[in-house]
């Protein structure tokens, strides 16, 4: 699999599949070959099936081929939670990478095993959703623990993601509108509860994690109390961006959706 970073040397993490993911499978479309598309592919597959917890079928933040890292798992080489903004990179990157597929037989294997991927992480998503706010918390399998928080990024991204899979189809009958509904409830929230208007009429998307990752230098242990500890800020770019694309995934759901639900802030 494909290092994050050469520092982080024998890793994979699952924001990694969104930062080269999509663009690959672009540069793989226009100017690629088949060799490409397997490498890019297989990226998405391998790390999915180190990380997925079989419990809840959520991922965890990255694995480590290597289990040297002092927060891999021995037995698994996972990190030790679930972080909701990198599980939500890896939905974007399944949905965007799967834009840019070719139709012909000889990628239809990929292509089942992608759609199969998206349905099953449909299902965890919904599993995790907080039934109060409609929301994601920043450790999603945590969310009654203290000090974890409902997360505007990641649910964004879970929104884009559940949207974006109705729309294009990729899920069962019978998942389909389960996930509609997900992502409908939780885009409402997002704009009731994380956007506001300020004295200038601007909007601001509040809740944000700045940022979180694993090892480097001072050395982030992956634990719980590292990931509700970072800074929580707002109209951080990471967030903006998903919340964007979840609003015209919801003008693709019905126009009235996304436009009705703006003009109530």
């Amino acid at each position: 699999g494909f290092w994050h970073k050469k520092i982080y040397p024998h890793q994979m993490w699952l924001d990694g599949l969104y930062m080269q993911g999509p663009f690959y499978a672009r540069y793989a479309k226009e100017f690629g070959t088949r060799e490409d598309w397997n490498d890019l592919l297989s990226q998405l597959v391998l790390v999915e099936s180190h990380t997925r917890d079989p419990r809840t079928g959520l991922l965890y933040h990255a694995w480590d081929e290597s289990h040297r890292q002092l927060w891999a798992n021995q037995l698994s080489g996972c990190s030790p939670h679930i972080w909701g903004r990198a599980m939500g990179w890896y939905c974007m990157a399944l949905v965007d990478v799967l834009d840019y597929l070719p139709t012909g037989v000889e990628f239809e294997y990929w292509r089942v095993r992608l759609v199969d991927i998206a349905v099953s992480l449909s299902r965890a998503v919904r599993g995790v959703q907080d039934k109060d706010s409609s929301l994601w918390f920043q450790i999603l399998d945590q969310g009654g623990r203290e000090r974890n928080y409902l997360e505007s990024s990641a649910s964004a991204m879970f929104v884009y993601f559940l949207f974006k899979s109705v729309n294009k189809d990729y899920l069962t009958s019978e998942e389909s509108p389960l996930a509609l509904e997900a992502a409908t409830a939780g885009y409402h929230s997002l704009v009731q509860h994380m956007v506001s208007r300020d004295e200038s009429g601007d909007l601001h998307l509040d809740s944000i994690c700045s940022v979180a990752g694993l090892g480097g230098t001072p050395y982030r242990d992956g634990s719980f109390d590292y990931y509700v500890g970072e800074p929580v800020v707002r109209d951080d770019f990471k967030g903006i961006g998903p919340f964007i694309l979840a609003s015209l995934e919801a003008e693709g759901i019905g126009t009235e959706l996304s436009s009705r639900t703006m003009l109530s802030i």
